[in-house]
């Protein structure tokens, strides 16, 4: 089957029906394509043939857009990308384009046109939608637009941990649990890796804040890191088998990421036999033989953001000079070599400036963005839930976020320009990470053809007092609240620009008061106990407009859940107060995570804390009824079954999600929290329908990691079923032997 025919068959099918298997979608597909099964013998026999200026071309990449004054990029890149580099002629070997990123084909900032694309939702909201279905169908089709702009290697796949609410590119990844980040992330690097393309897994590891992300040194227990973000980045490993890992800007234990030896050779390479090779980010390379020997295999656009090419004739000299063996040369080349056969691009050039279908990605897209909004609060206004609205309203107020034109997007080297360019055009900074950019999707356009006959106005928000008069007196007031986030700094997890006395001013002005997020990660919401319904939207692409108008009229059911806590304060968090070196994030640091592994909720469960909102969290507009709850051990795997009801008057999606943990003292076992996230599904049930679900649990899950592997205790643990991770309503004994497995167990 062609990537052609493969992706009409997922533009065709339904938007995600029925899911008791969180992966059907990606594994059928994957199942199918046509894969490389000589891969290691035809790298091993191209390396044979190369000299070594050829070996040493492969490694090195340089940027792929003019940088005026200091950079002019190769006149064989493809204009305004993120990288090049060179292929080989004479013996076939194809140059590799790059291009940002995880939510479509991105410009980068210095071009004077752009293509236009389709953006995806952000990361963090396809996680929200707990969906790998929709995971693997978002990723198939950037990952198709990629190869139709004539890329074949995309920077893709942000897996890192939300272990700060603050950090500028949580936008971009997948949340707070390793389980839930890496099967979402995993899924989507497998659909864009089925258009034959090398997609990375990003960025290796800790980048958990951008504040001094050059400078900072993430430290860690290691046993703890296991447990927590290098979990999820071997779950979406596994699943995925990018072509390539990026290593990250920050230091570990006091070696940057890109020449960790404990990171890049003992973990990736050697404890989870990863075969592909790992690129630098973009500045991101600090030594030649240390970086060579310790692990990195291709330094990416090193003449424009290192400072100097480290990879280029400093590397053939320590070759020559004994200081780089010529066999880690060979490893370099061989693994790259090796992931251009597995994933097919040595065989399938992409073709530069194809046709694309802009409206039937848009509606997988808004399929996505429509799964992802998390309705947080849906509570009864003159006797009935505000949300889904009526039809009746008359004269409707919509408020703030531009919502009369667009949608927000995040910024930085991910930033998407899709058709029509710019909605809200020279707000903020010109320069990297921005300027803001608003996808021309219009919520209020959206709710005006739902509400023809109705008197609909908009005001900016910008003046409380104002935007209060505007809505007293209407029957409903919808107020679009945002942030904008990007790569390369930190935020508040304060609404900018006076966006909570405009909420509350509105809130008390009229009690029909619907609040909209569009932020890149959680926020603090004083006012939530104001306003009858919010719902959380992130960044929602493309057709974001018409996909917040969908969920607010109950076209769709509101079926995202939140896949990190909105704390209630900061003094809720582990660490209150963002690290930025006593104001000094431009000299050498430490980032001390003492939290370890309990990241998110299970920081908040471990000290009995009451967020905002938990993990796991989101109304629906119908009623499931959890019921049977059952685990069983059996030939080494540990399972739960359980039912799922539709109790409600209509059509919707349920995520049963399970949790598990040691039925006694949590900390004596080495668990860093009581529970942890153990399986989950997402179903769509009929009204009155039952459906009986089985899932099946990793055992790292159940595990600790401890003497260089995972061991679970024998005894008794619990298993529970809910629809977050503090609405537990069944639970069920599960008894397990003592079991020991390797650093390098995959589940298979």
């Amino acid at each position: 089957m062609t990537t052609r025919s493969r992706l009409a068959r997922l533009i065709a099918a339904a938007m995600i029906g029925s899911a008791l298997n969180p992966l059907p979608v990606m594994a059928q597909i994957m199942n199918s394509a046509v894969q490389a099964p000589d891969a290691d013998a035809r790298s091993g026999a191209m390396l044979k043939r190369m000299t070594q200026d050829e070996k040493l071309t492969l490694i090195f990449g340089y940027f792929g857009a003019d940088i005026p004054g200091r950079f002019t990029r190769p006149k064989e890149a493809r204009w305004s990308s993120a990288g090049y580099v060179p292929g080989i002629a004479r013996l076939g070997i194809p140059a590799q384009w790059q291009t940002d990123a995880g939510i479509g084909v991105a410009t980068q900032h210095d071009a004077t046109h752009w293509r236009e694309r389709t953006a995806l939702p952000s990361g963090i909201g396809t996680a929200a939608t707990w969906n790998t279905d929709l995971a693997y169908k978002g990723g198939a089709m950037i990952g198709s637009e990629a190869r139709d702009s004539g890329f074949n290697v995309m920077l893709a796949g942000g897996v890192n941990l939300l272990r700060d609410p603050r950090n500028g590119r949580n936008f971009e990844y997948g949340g707070e649990d390793p389980l839930l980040a890496g099967r979402i992330v995993g899924a989507e690097v497998a659909g864009i890796q089925s258009n034959h393309i090398v997609s990375t897994i990003k960025h290796f590891a800790f980048n958990d804040q951008e504040t001094g992300r050059h400078f900072v040194s993430s430290n860690i227990d290691h046993d703890q890191a296991h447990m927590s973000d290098l979990l999820a980045f071997q779950f979406a490993i596994e699943d995925a088998k990018p072509g390539s890992v990026m290593c990250a800007y920050n230091r570990v234990d006091g070696d940057y990421a890109c020449e960790n030896d404990w990171l890049l050779n003992k973990v990736l390479k050697g404890d989870w036999g990863y075969q592909g090779y790992v690129m630098s980010d973009w500045g991101a390379v600090y030594s030649t033989v240390k970086a060579a020997k310790n692990g990195l295999d291709q330094e990416s656009a090193g003449e424009a953001f290192d400072s100097r090419p480290f990879f280029k004739d400093a590397l053939k000299k320590a070759i020559g000079d004994g200081q780089v063996p010529q066999a880690r040369l060979d490893d370099m080349v061989f693994r790259i070599l090796r992931s251009l056969y597995a994933t097919g691009v040595m065989d399938a050039a992409p073709v530069a400036d194809a046709p694309i279908d802009l409206d039937a990605h848009g509606k997988i897209s808004q399929a996505d963005a429509e799964e992802a909004m998390v309705l947080l609060k849906n509570d009864p206004a003159n006797g009935q839930n505000l949300l889904p609205l009526a039809k009746s309203a008359k004269n409707v107020v919509i408020i703030g976020g531009h919502a009369d034109v667009g949608v927000l997007s995040g910024g930085g080297s991910s930033q998407v320009h899709v058709r029509g360019g710019n909605a809200v055009p020279g707000l903020g900074s010109p320069n990297f990470p921005g300027p803001v950019y608003y996808f021309p999707s219009s919520p209020m356009q959206a709710i005006k053809a739902r509400l023809p006959d109705a008197q609909i106005s908009f005001v900016s928000g910008d003046d409380p007092a104002a935007a209060a008069q505007a809505a007293k007196g209407a029957d409903l007031a919808i107020v679009f609240a945002d942030q904008w986030t990007g790569e390369d700094i930190d935020f508040s997890v304060t609404l900018p620009d006076h966006q909570d006395a405009t909420i509350t001013a509105v809130a008390d002005a009229n009690p029909r008061t619907v609040v909209v997020l569009e932020t890149g990660g959680p926020v603090l919401t004083p006012w939530a106990d104001k306003v009858p319904a919010l719902l959380e939207a992130w960044y929602p692409g493309t057709n974001g407009g018409e996909a917040i108008a969908r969920v607010l009229f109950g076209e769709v059911d509101a079926s995202g859940r939140l896949p990190a806590t909105f704390a209630a304060s900061l003094d809720q968090l582990p660490h209150p107060v963002l690290n930025d070196n006593n104001g000094q994030p431009h000299k050498p640091y430490d980032m001390d995570y003492s939290e370890g592994a309990a990241v998110g909720y299970k920081w908040f469960d471990k000290h009995d804390l009451t967020p905002q909102f938990p993990f796991g969290y989101g109304l629906s507009y119908t009623h499931f009824r959890y019921s049977g709850l059952s685990a069983s051990y059996t030939d080494g795997k540990a399972s739960v079954s359980f039912d799922v009801s539709n109790d409600g008057a209509r059509a919707g999606k349920a995520v049963p999600e399970i949790y598990a943990g040691p039925a006694g003292d949590y900390s004596a076992q080495g668990w860093e929290a009581p529970r942890r996230l153990a399986a989950f599904a997402k179903l769509e049930l009929q009204p009155g329908e039952t459906r009986h679900v089985s899932l099946s649990i990793d055992p790292r899950l159940l595990a600790v990691y401890r003497d260089h592997g995972w061991r679970i205790g024998a005894g008794d643990y619990t298993v529970w079923l809910g629809a977050s991770s503090r609405d537990l309503t069944q639970s069920a004994p599960l008894a397990l032997p003592a079991r020991a497995l390797p650093a390098d167990y995959s589940g298979e």
